[in-house]
């Protein structure tokens, strides 16, 4: 069973349709009628892309703060190993063992702390970047000069 529909349409869409509809096995209700579910269609499709795209800005968001961890960890392991290479004397092989075995001690209780931060859910990257943020306010507001 279909709806009857009153339309007032413009002059040359009338016109338009007309010749569309003169074809045989068209109608002009047939027209209209594919004509207004592909605009509602689209309409549909534009409300989901419009979903869609707040959940990928969401993501793309998240993708930024996790690059800026990932740079910031970078960074902070590459000044570490130049300051520990540029400080750090070779050893003579009689303090060899001894060394190793404190390295081997400190490296499991830097394990066990990674391990207690992680697990309170302590992030070093929010703790630099507020450090950071305190450091670089300074005082009276005035921004320190930082020498690298």
């Amino acid at each position: 069973m279909k709806i009857r529909h009153c339309l007032y349409l413009e002059p040359k869409v009338s016109k338009q349709l007309d010749s569309l509809a003169a074809k045989p096995g068209t109608s002009k209700s047939q027209i209209v009628n594919s004509a207004i579910a592909s605009y509602i269609g689209q309409r549909g499709a534009n409300q989901i892309e419009a979903s869609f795209r707040l959940r990928l800005d969401r993501i793309g968001d998240q993708i930024n703060r996790i690059e800026r961890d990932q740079q910031i960890a970078l960074e902070s392991i590459a000044l570490f190993i130049r300051y520990y290479l540029t400080i750090t004397a070779p050893l003579p092989a009689s303090q060899l063992a001894a060394s190793q075995a404190t390295g081997n001690d400190r490296f499991q209780t830097f394990i066990d702390e990674v391990s207690r931060r992680i697990a309170k859910g302590k992030n070093f990257g929010g703790d630099v970047i507020e450090r950071g943020n305190r450091n670089h306010e300074g005082v009276n507001g005035a921004i320190p000069k930082v020498v690298s």
